[in-house]
C-alpha cells in the first residue's frame, strides 16, 4: 500500500510517518516548511526518515497533482496552524493552505481516484459552545479565522464525497500535545520556561479547560480512519478534560521546579473549554485512546530537555 502525508515535517505529520512506515506502508511524504515556525525544528522531525520515503519539499498548490495517482490513501495533515495568528492580513495565508490546497487536492482525487481520503480538522469548528461534550452532530459556529478554515476543509471534503463518490473522513483533533510539539503551543511553551527558569504567560484566568489529547493516540486513530469503512466526521479526543492551572501543576511535579505565571487577558479566537464526546470514534473507527496526561507530559518533558539546542 502506498499513501501521500501532506505536512509530512510537522509535529503529527512526522510520527504519522514514522507509525506507517512500522506498518509496511510506502510513504510519500509532502511539505513545503512555511515559516509559522522555524524550519531547523522541521527537518530534526523527518531527520530518521527523510532518505527512507519519497519526499517531495514543494508547494501543494504548486507541486505535481499526478502524484495521486500512485497511491491509495492520502493523510491531509498540511495546514496553516495557529488560532491568535489567523486574524487580518494573515487570513490570506490560511485561506491558501487550508482551503485551497485541500480543495486542489480533492479535485486530484477526483481525476486519480484512491481508496481514502482523510482530512484532519480541528475541535476549533465548534467555537464557544453551551454544552459539554461536543457532539459531531452540534452546530459549528467556528470563534476563530483558522477555525472557519478547518471548517470549510470539512464542508471540501463532504462535497466531494457526497457528488463524486469520493470517500472522505474528517477528524476533529482535540488539542494535541507530546514528543515534537510545536513551539507556538501551550504545553511547549510552559515546558521550556521552567526549564529555562523563565515566566510562563497564561492567557486568562487559568480555570478555562481542554480535551488534551497524545499524539500517539491521535496517529492511532488517523491510521483506523483510513483502513475502516466510515466516511464523515469524527472526534478524536483525549478521553479527558482538565483546567489549565492543573495541567501546569502537573507539569511542575515532572520537572520539579515551580512555574513562575504571569496572566494576561483572553486573546481574541480563544475558546472557554473543550470536551469531546468520542463514542462515534470507538463505535465506528475503534479509538480508544490509550495515553493518560501525566504519562504524554513525561514523554514530552523528556523530549524538551534532549532538544534544547534546537530549540533555543
Amino acid at each position: 500500500m502506498k499513501v501521500l502525508v501532506t505536512g509530512c515535517a510537522g509535529f503529527i505529520g512526522s510520527h504519522l510517518v514514522e507509525r506507517l512506515m512500522e506498518e509496511g506502508y510506502d510513504v510519500i511524504g509532502i511539505d513545503c516548511f512555511t515559516d509559522y515556525y522555524s524550519r531547523r525544528i522541521k527537518e530534526e522531525n523527518i531527520s530518521n526518515f527523510a532518505n527512507q520515503i519519497e519526499f517531495i519539499n514543494e508547494n501543494i498548490l504548486e507541486m505535481d497533482i499526478k502524484i495521486l495517482d500512485k497511491v491509495n490513501y492520502v493523510f491531509h495533515l498540511a495546514a496553516q496552524p495557529g488560532v491568535r495568528a489567523s486574524w487580518g492580513r494573515e487570513f490570506e495565508v490560511y485561506t491558501e493552505n487550508n482551503i485551497m490546497a485541500t480543495q486542489r487536492l480533492l479535485e486530484g482525487v477526483k481525476k486519480y481516484g484512491i481508496q481514502k481520503f482523510v482530512y484532519t480538522s480541528s475541535s476549533s469548528v465548534y467555537g464557544n459552545v453551551n454544552r459539554l461534550p461536543m457532539r459531531e452532530e452540534l452546530y459549528p459556529r467556528p470563534y476563530s479565522p483558522y477555525g472557519v478554515t478547518k471548517l470549510a476543509g470539512e464542508n471540501l471534503c463532504e462535497l466531494y464525497r457526497s457528488n463524486y463518490g469520493i470517500k472522505t473522513i474528517s477528524l476533529r483533533y482535540f488539542t494535541v500535545y507530546g514528543e515534537r510539539q510545536r513551539p507556538d503551543m501551550a504545553f511547549h511553551r510552559f515546558i521550556k520556561a521552567i526549564l529555562d527558569g523563565k515566566q510562563i504567560v497564561v492567557y486568562g484566568d487559568g480555570r478555562q479547560t481542554r480535551d488534551f489529547t497524545y499524539v500517539g493516540d491521535v496517529v492511532d486513530a488517523t491510521i483506523k480512519a483510513a483502513e475502516c469503512d466510515a466516511t464523515g466526521v469524527f472526534n478524536i479526543g483525549g478521553g479527558t478534560r482538565i483546567k489549565l492551572i492543573e495541567a501546569i501543576r502537573v507539569i511542575e511535579q515532572i520537572i520539579g521546579q515551580d512555574a513562575v505565571i504571569r496572566f494576561e487577558e483572553n486573546q481574541k479566537g480563544d475558546v472557554r473549554d473543550t470536551y469531546a464526546d468520542i463514542s462515534k470514534a470507538q463505535k465506528e473507527i475503534e479509538y480508544k485512546p490509550k495515553t493518560k496526561l501525566k504519562e504524554g507530559l513525561k514523554r514530552e518533558v523528556k523530549w524538551i530537555e534532549e532538544n534544547l539546542s534546537i530549540l533555543s
